[in-house]
């Protein structure tokens, strides 16, 4: 089943809405904090204890920095069609912020 998805432009909102997810019972393994810039996503991952794209089986929640094409592939990983990964891509490049949310 594919996660739910949460889209943000505000960094705050975002962290807030990870410590609802928290608070209600989802585990931060389950929580995925997904931008195209590098600096933002270290900043709110951090505030968040989100872990590095590449490793996500040892870390508390998952970061993901990527651009384009590698974000289009994780959506599809996480069970998102093709049009649905693109959908999602572009809110990235519009300067939104994701949380995915497994649950």
């Amino acid at each position: 089943m594919k996660p739910a998805v949460k889209e943000f432009q505000d960094d705050t909102e975002l962290m807030d809405e990870v410590k609802r997810q928290a608070a209600a019972g989802i585990a931060k393994d389950d929580l995925f904090v997904l931008s195209h810039d590098d600096d933002r996503t270290d900043r709110v991952a951090g505030s968040v204890n989100a872990n590095e794209p590449d490793d996500l089986s040892n870390h508390v929640g998952t970061r993901y920095d990527k651009k384009g094409d590698e974000l289009r592939a994780i959506f599809e990983e996480f069970g998102f069609t093709s049009n649905e990964s693109d959908d999602l891509e572009e809110k990235l490049d519009h300067g939104k912020i994701l949380l995915l949310i497994n649950s």
